[in-house]
């Protein structure tokens, strides 16, 4: 590795493979700036703690800086020293003081221990980040690690490839739901390898769900405000590196736990859906930290303000935003899907502010680059993609406005159907629309009744156990004064602010769980429970639980109420009878599919009905003939919705084809089993839906 000088050798290499590559003879180094005037690399012994070597790059080509160096192996941990301009009036940060985190490292070894070091401007400076900081980062900086992608036995792994019609996501958390699970070892929890172990998969599975999304599990630091607070990043949505694994999950394995885990999922049939965060990075504004991009080539890994380069546009309300109109840096976004896809076998990917990635200079675009790309690229464009269609940017809130293949996080359903389920008045019209699949929506350009993503509670925000069991948030634990997270919840606690032994009210939460479980998995669309909503999970009021590494956080898996379990229950027979009936899971608006409203008179819903704010008790019966005469299968149904509190008889309507009704499932009784329904009218329970098929 070293010539007859003492001096590391270093060759031309090549530019056409970003990032750390191995083979068998040495490791390729290439880095893209538009705007360095030269870059070094910097070697470390296996500790990290001591620069071995500082390799400058010798070749630049594409704006591509690259090298190889002949005799290193994988294993060997690395940084980078950029130099160029400092001039942030015009978008320039380079500070080769810094040790940079490189874009396409596989492997981040150590933490970022905040120091002023930190930051490429001097932080007592009456100038800020106008002026200029010598400290060198590499002591407190997390260093790269060469990885060989190739290196892991795979043993036949096959994607489970769920399709939409049939998908139920379950959100949840790596830590989150393995802290605390008592049949993981204790060695296991909080860990990739606890998450695949055979108890956490055995039990996804148990619950009828399809595919798993992780809270993000990209590189990320803790943010040292909250380190000052004694808290910690929990969520995640702060990425530094976008091809390696966060290695506060690393187990016994490793980084082959993360594939492990996705090999046991696959086993048991479940996809493993990530939640990523390519709007933002860990660095901040002009006053964040220089870890990695900033130092890089900032002015073309950044939006900047027009007119003043000095400052970031902040669309996502994180004070950067990644400037996916650059070639390089959307190469470095899809290069990095592919990866999770092909080397780490992942099967889709949820988008935080996803509206950012098809936001162009002139706004939001549809045809936009990152659009355009994933759309008619081989491997991206057949996997699960999920948007989160909002940000803070001019224009931001895109529901219904991601091109076709994409589905979406609907937060009108979650809204309407909290409303609903509080007896809001006006509400049963928009209620409707989002049970059915949110046509007016999704029923455009080809896209099909799953791109709607339904889901009532999600890591943000109130559990549904909280959704009934608080009217205000109580978020004093994060330390801002309970200033943080949402304040319209669209909740209601039934008469007392939180756990309470007072029975009544204890029971109308109880059936509220059931309504908002059951409407979720017999809506048309693509469900998502939240982790741990399946038995009543409580964070205490918390609405925004990002920091709480905690108690608050994590899922309690023992020494639960009975009404946990039959809640639970309850949930498995509303995923069964999801997968059973192709009436709860529509896989297309061109089905033939009949839909008729009822009110509680009997009669056909009228245009002066609807209208109604106050006539929110309604019926539905949904018919496909096509499905006649299947064994098994049910070719129509009767939904009724009763919000009120109080008893409603309501007429039912007649049966297809001269039949009669069963009364299949009733949130009022939990445990009820299918009956035959006798008279023609049905007493719905006060705050409750009742589900029959036609016998």
């Amino acid at each position: 590795m070293t010539d007859h000088s003492g001096k590391t050798r270093v060759e031309s290499g090549t530019w056409t493979a970003l990032g750390a590559t191995p083979d068998k003879d040495g490791v390729n180094f290439a880095l893209f700036s538009a705007h360095a005037e030269r870059v070094e690399l910097c070697l470390f012994d296996e500790s990290g703690t001591k620069e071995t070597a500082r390799i400058e790059l010798p070749e630049y080509t594409n704006e591509i800086w690259h090298g190889y160096v002949p005799g290193l192996k994988p294993g060997a941990l690395y940084g980078f020293r950029v130099h160029g301009p400092f001039d942030p009036e015009n978008g320039h940060r380079f500070n080769a003081n810094k040790l940079l985190v490189d874009p396409y490292a596989r492997e981040l070894v150590g933490d970022v221990a905040w120091s002023s070091a930190h930051f490429g401007y001097d932080m007592e400076s009456e100038e800020k980040d106008l002026s200029f900081n010598e400290e060198d980062s590499a002591p407190v900086m997390p260093k790269s690690r060469v990885i060989d992608s190739k290196d892991y036995d795979w043993k036949g792994d096959t994607a489970p490839m769920i399709p939409w019609s049939r998908t139920i996501f379950y959100e949840t958390h790596v830590k989150g739901f393995t802290k605390l699970h008592p049949a993981i070892p204790e060695e296991l929890r909080g860990t990739f390898d606890g998450m695949g172990h055979k108890a956490a998969v055995d039990y996804l599975k148990s619950l009828g769900i399809t595919s798993v999304e992780l809270l993000p599990t990209h590189f990320f630091p803790d943010d040292s405000m909250l380190i000052d607070k004694g808290l910690h990043n929990y969520w995640g949505y702060n990425t530094l590196g976008f091809f390696a694994p966060a290695t506060r999950y690393y187990g016994p394995r490793a980084l082959a736990g993360f594939r492990d885990m996705v090999r046991a999922l696959h086993d048991g049939g479940i996809e493993v859906i990530l939640d990523v965060v390519y709007n933002h990075t860990a660095e901040g504004n002009e006053l964040g930290p220089t870890l990695s991009f900033k130092g890089i080539d900032n002015f073309s890994y950044y939006r900047t303000i027009p007119d003043n380069h000095r400052y970031y546009i902040n669309d996502t309300g994180t004070g950067n935003t990644v400037n996916t109109s650059h070639p390089r840096v959307l190469q470095m976004v899809t290069d990095s899907l592919r990866y999770w896809v092909e080397e780490m076998h992942v099967d889709g990917f949820r988008f935080d502010l996803g509206t950012i990635l098809g936001r162009e200079p002139e706004g939001f675009d549809q045809r936009g680059g990152f659009f355009d790309a994933v759309t008619q690229d081989p491997v991206l464009s057949k996997v699960k993609l999920v948007g989160e269609p909002w940000d803070i940017g001019p224009g931001g809130y895109q529901v219904g406005g991601f091109p076709p293949g994409w589905a979406e996080w609907n937060d009108k359903y979650r809204d309407t159907v909290r409303d609903y389920w509080k007896d809001t008045d006006g509400t049963a019209p928009d209620f409707a629309a989002r049970f059915f699949g949110s046509g007016d929506l999704y029923d455009q350009r080809g896209r099909r009744p799953w791109a709607s993503v339904n889901f009532i509670a999600a890591h943000d925000g109130f559990t549904i156990n909280d959704l009934v069991s608080y009217n205000e948030k109580h978020n004093e634990a994060n330390g801002e004064d309970n200033k943080d997270g949402h304040s319209d919840n669209r909740s209601d606690n039934y008469g007392a602010e939180g756990p309470t032994d007072d029975e009544s009210i204890n029971a109308i939460r109880e059936r509220q769980k059931r309504n908002f479980l059951a409407t979720l998995l017999l809506s048309h669309g693509t469900p998502m429970i939240l982790g741990g909503d399946e038995f009543g999970r409580s964070q205490m009021g918390n609405n925004n639980g990002y920091c709480q590494d905690s108690d608050i956080s994590w899922i309690h898996w023992e020494d639960l109420p009975p009404s946990a379990e039959e809640l639970r229950n309850f949930v498995r027979r509303l995923t069964s009878l999801r997968a059973a009936q192709p009436l709860f899971r529509r896989e297309s608006w061109r089905d033939g599919m009949v839909l008729t409203w009822f009110n509680a008179g009997g009669g056909e819903q009228t245009a002066e009905q609807w209208a109604d704010g106050g006539g929110t008790t309604i019926g539905a019966v949904i018919s496909r003939p096509d499905l006649e005469g299947q064994d098994g299968i049910w070719p129509h149904a009767l939904l009724i919705f009763n919000p009120h509190e109080g008893v409603v008889p309501f007429a039912l309507p007649e049966a297809p084809n001269g039949g009669s009704w069963t009364l299949e499932l009733t949130t009022d009784d939990p445990a009820l089993e299918a009956q035959p329904v006798e008279g023609e009218s049905f007493e719905m329970a006060a705050r409750s839906l009742a589900l029959f098929r036609s016998s």
